[in-house]
């Protein structure tokens, strides 16, 4: 297991995808639990990119419930049943990613944080069910881009492909 974690300086956005993904591969390797793995992805994250807010939230059957996280405190609870609330409710509800420019334009936005202003969630999705959604807010506007889009997208795949592929 790695316990060091090498970020390119002054790299692109893509430069610190491309140098980080591999090292949460090689992180996760030998390791079964789900929890242990979405910590230390929402800690790479954080270290790599710096957002306002970086975790994961968990199916719950009519909720999504707060998993590991990097960041100020958030809302425990986003209610799935009977409407989705806010981006990750509706990320998990259509079963895709969600890039949320302007969080304040967003219908039913959940503020969990005054200091967001853009967002993005790209769901896990296996069997045809939202497992549990990667969150990642910015205090900045517009933050978020298909680079974003395209290497989360494949970070979640890969948190699949470990945890639930199998399955």
């Amino acid at each position: 297991m790695a316990e060091t974690l090498s970020i390119p300086q002054g790299g692109s956005k893509e430069d610190i995808y491309r140098e980080i993904l591999p090292q949460i591969r090689a992180l996760m390797e030998g390791e079964d639990n789900l929890t242990a793995n979405l910590a230390n992805i929402a800690a790479v994250l954080d270290m790599a990119f710096g957002r306002l807010w970086t975790g994961f939230y968990l199916n719950d059957g009519d909720t999504l419930v707060l998993g590991p996280f990097q960041g100020p405190l958030a809302c425990t609870r986003i209610p799935l049943k009977p409407v989705p609330k806010g981006v990750c409710g509706a990320a998990a509800d259509k079963r895709e990613t969600l890039i949320v420019p302007d969080v304040d334009k967003f219908p039913g936005h959940i503020a969990c944080s005054g200091a967001t202003r853009s967002e993005i969630v790209v769901p896990l999705v296996h069997a045809g069910e939202t497992r549990l959604v990667l969150d990642i807010d910015s205090a900045q506007p517009d933050a978020f881009d298909a680079t974003d889009k395209h290497y989360l997208e494949d970070l979640v795949d890969l948190i699949r492909l470990h945890h639930y592929a199998c399955a």
